[in-house]
């Protein structure tokens, strides 16, 4: 069963949820024993350090990303490769993957960009 709240939620101690209200604070401290804010809990999360792990910034609330990778289902993979060819780019700074999004196709008969695929693997 999933549970939606308007108002988001604390984590205590990986076990308890706790919805955010007016006495939230003083149920985490009750339960954790530790003083908490919404701007030191975002700081607790996986997300926040995802984001921070990527960002290149010197600010943590103004993000500038670094993606690891690129990944596109394969039309998109065409004309990215077009243009970035066309644009002089030689290569890529980080990987770039294509997916082949359209293989479940088969089923019905094939997939219907051939040319698509043969080109992104050239």
């Amino acid at each position: 069963m999933v549970k939606t709240w308007k108002n988001g939620a604390y984590l205590v101690n990986g076990e308890k949820l706790v919805e955010d209200s007016p006495e939230a604070l003083k149920e985490v401290y009750a339960l954790a024993g530790v003083e908490a804010d919404k701007e030191s809990a975002a700081k607790e999360t996986i997300a926040y350090d995802i984001l921070q792990a990527h960002n290149t910034s010197d600010d943590p609330k103004k993000l500038k990303i670094k993606f690891d990778s690129l990944t596109s289902h394969d039309i998109t993979f065409v004309g990215v490769i077009q243009t970035a060819r066309a644009s002089g780019l030689d290569e890529f700074p980080v990987p770039y993957v294509l997916t082949n999004c359209h293989n479940s196709l088969c089923a019905v008969g094939g997939t219907i960009n051939e040319d698509d695929h043969m080109f992104g693997l050239s």
